[in-house]
């Protein structure tokens, strides 16, 4: 029997020892991979060409990419098995988002942003997500739902005490989903109940994203249910606020390292000063916030099925089985050129949807449009990869698995795959 284990032994330190030298674990940071994909065609200016290719990048944007594809490889990959064995966000990540200007890409300067382009956001999310889809998350929200709604519904005294601060130092949270009120968001519970000159707040939330580490919150509450979803309003609430509870943090299945916890609110006492925007505006305002923060959610889901990608090409062109490489096989030929044609499309859309709102055009459809095929084209590719990696794609030593249970949540939030075909064809028969 002992004689047994030692061969097994063995044969497995064999079978590790003859694997193609392009697989490296968790524990080393991976060598740099290039897509072909997302590469800039051309250098242009601000005023350059009228009808450049989607894939043509101002010297500010391939500035901008460059920098952000070195800090991912460089800083957050060597942290991103452990961060998602422990699920738990190294706080020096945050930090390093705050100093590479990352939390604030289309802000204002005047506000302590970089006052590049929503193009130059999409970026940012999607090399991020490459190497992890947790500190994409971050970044994604921050800029495409915190800061835009501060930016366009705040009073100046709110952009002026909260931008500089999100712009630099301080996460926010945006929470609007409840038990009860999922896909149906306006059928949340959560109230506010006018005192004088302020409001109390009771209910709770669910599914909150850096409800952990966040230090304020945007809350959604309705001021009169008898109005329905007229009187949902939305509220600024600083984390140190007495009756607020950040619950246990979610054991999820991916996307580990970014905190998604419940939230209680138990006569939450907020200043009327700290509404934000209008009265029984808050419904307005989340489905305007959501529709800009799907496009982030699409570039998410692409920078993790195109990272997923680049690890896995280069072991099926050293991995040799019947005397030669697998990637030699016609059939694998055929299903990495349907996932490269698929991945093509998908950040063609995700491209054309940010460069729609950057030009001030509708937008709407082509984000839902974006967030869908994205979402279900890492969840595609990052399967495929698995079974293209066989065994070892399998196990925790290599990243590919992660990359799969990271892309299943794109067809969930921020309205599921279900929601976004809705809002497709919503805009189909008004179209026609």
């Amino acid at each position: 029997m002992e004689g047994a284990a030692v061969r097994l032994l063995r044969g497995r330190a064999l079978l590790r020892r003859n694997f193609p030298t392009c697989l490296s674990s968790w524990k080393t940071p991976p060598r740099v991979l290039h897509s072909s994909q997302s590469e800039a065609l051309l250098s242009i200016t601000n005023d350059g060409l009228p009808c450049a290719p989607l894939q043509t990048f101002t010297d500010e944007e391939m500035m901008i990419k460059s920098t952000v594809k070195k800090f991912a490889q460089e800083q957050v990959a060597p942290l991103v098995s452990t961060m998602d064995e422990n699920s738990k966000m190294e706080p020096s990540l945050i930090q390093g988002l705050f100093q590479q200007g990352l939390m604030a890409i289309d802000l204002e300067t005047k506000y302590g942003g970089t006052g590049a382009s929503f193009f130059s956001s999409v970026l940012v999310i999607e090399e991020l997500a490459k190497v992890d889809a947790s500190v994409a998350l971050i970044c994604d929200i921050q800029n495409t739902v915190i800061n835009e709604l501060f930016r366009k519904h705040g009073t100046e005294e709110q952009k002026a005490s909260y931008l500089t601060k999100l712009a630099t130092e301080k996460v926010g949270s945006f929470c609007l989903s409840e038990a009860g009120a999922g896909s149906d968001p306006f059928a949340l519970k959560t109230r506010a109940d006018k005192k004088g000159d302020y409001y109390v707040i009771n209910g709770s939330k669910m599914w909150i994203t850096s409800a952990e580490y966040a230090d304020l919150f945007l809350v959604m509450a309705n001021v009169d249910p008898t109005m329905g979803y007229k009187g949902i309003t939305c509220f600024i609430v600083d984390r140190n606020t007495e009756g607020l509870h950040i619950g246990k943090a979610e054991n999820k299945m991916g996307i580990r390292a970014s905190s998604t916890c419940p939230l209680t609110f138990e006569n939450v006492k907020v200043p009327e000063t700290n509404i934000l925007g209008h009265v029984g505006h808050g419904y307005k305002y989340a489905i305007g916030s959501l529709n800009k923060g799907r496009i982030g959610i699409a570039a998410q889901m692409l920078g993790v099925a195109q990272g997923c990608f680049d690890y896995t090409i280069p072991y099926l062109k050293e991995r040799i089985q019947f005397g030669k490489r697998i990637f030699d096989f016609q059939g694998l030929h055929h299903q990495v050129s349907q996932v490269a044609t698929q991945l093509e499309a998908a950040r063609l859309l995700t491209y054309n949807a940010a460069r729609l709102l950057d030009a001030g055009r509708p937008f709407i459809k082509e984000a839902s449009m974006a967030k869908y095929y994205a979402s279900e084209v890492a969840g595609l590719t990052t399967s495929k990869c698995i079974e293209w990696m066989g065994g070892v794609g399998y196990t925790k030593d290599y990243p590919v698995e992660k990359y799969f249970r990271d892309a299943k949540i794109g067809t969930i939030y921020e309205g599921t795959s279900n929601i976004q075909l809705n809002t497709i064809a919503k805009h189909i028969n008004a179209e026609y």
